[in-house]
């Protein structure tokens, strides 16, 4: 099998374009679709092929790439896709569709002779524009030399977490890591939201712990967007944000876990989201802490 690929991606939001890009860097033959056709044009500047429909964009792929909203999403588009896919391709589901979502997405795969990947990705938009994400993978060793150029183009690893992407390996291992992720967001919104209630220079909260065990490059990257209205363009947005926190609540639910804090954190982008932030970095959550977005 060549390392040249005709890789075709759906959907091409921030995280779907940034690696689309990465793909035709590499040097494969890119097709790109999106529900929105104006979100995919800018992507014919690195020399993707812009298809109109998904059954447009798959024809003829070795490895179809899914970046979507959610499960039920990429399962629609998938639907509409059908009658073009080629039986034997491989399908790289990247979506964060829950493990009952991946479940449902594999059936679809089985039914339609495809070679399932289960294979979200850890990271956000920089990392993504640079190729440098993380990629968690469950799937057939047989078929690893087909998918493994893809995975090489839009990360700097990949971790291997199954043999059957439909047992959703890879999807609990980012479920476990995006809990990390979510409530260290949570936590920077309200320390610095604690410190404007309390008239405390939140730099002096960042000066007290800078070097320490409790500081972490992550948390000044949230900090720094909050206080210096960075949050947009978003790197992950808080509608997003709240969707995966809903995931992870429910998987805790259904496996005897109780999810205090993931449980508060999708209330508080939900509040953000309705108070206008939905759009903004996950960051924005922010401002859930508050009944109407404060005065810098």
């Amino acid at each position: 099998m060549t390392d040249q690929l005709t890789v075709t991606v759906l959907g091409t939001g921030i995280m779907g374009a940034a690696m689309a890009r990465s793909l035709a860097r590499a040097g494969h033959t890119v097709r790109a679709w999106n529900r929105t056709r104006a979100k995919a044009e800018p992507l014919a500047a690195s020399g993707a092929r812009i298809a109109d429909t998904p059954a447009e964009a798959v024809q003829g792929a070795d490895v179809v790439l899914t970046m979507l909203y959610d499960g039920p999403a990429t399962l629609e588009v998938m639907r509409e896709a059908a009658p073009a896919l080629r039986t034997g391709a491989a399908w790289v589901q990247s979506t964060t569709a829950g493990i009952e979502g991946v479940g449902e997405l594999a059936g679809f795969a089985r039914d339609h002779g495809l070679v399932f990947y289960d294979a979200p990705v850890l990271g956000t938009r920089q990392p993504a524009e640079a190729g440098q994400l993380t990629v968690l993978a469950a799937g057939p060793s047989s078929g690893r030399a087909v998918v493994t150029p893809v995975f090489d183009a839009v990360g700097s690893r990949t971790v291997w977490a199954g043999e059957d992407g439909a047992e959703a390996g890879a999807t609990r291992l980012k479920l476990v890591a995006n809990s990390w992720v979510l409530a260290v967001t949570a936590a920077t919104g309200e320390v610095l939201a604690l410190a404007k209630g309390l008239g405390v220079d939140p730099q002096n909260f960042l000066d007290i712990i800078a070097g320490g065990g409790l500081d972490m490059g992550y948390l000044r990257a949230k900090a720094d967007a909050i206080l210096n209205d960075k949050l947009t363009p978003p790197s992950f947005a808080v509608t997003t944000a709240e969707k995966d926190a809903r995931l992870i609540a429910r998987a805790g639910e259904q496996h005897g876990v109780r999810l205090d804090v993931i449980a508060a954190t999708a209330e508080r982008f939900s509040r953000a989201a309705a108070q206008g932030h939905a759009a903004e970095d996950m960051a924005a959550a922010y401002f859930a802490s508050f009944e109407e977005k404060p005065a810098s």
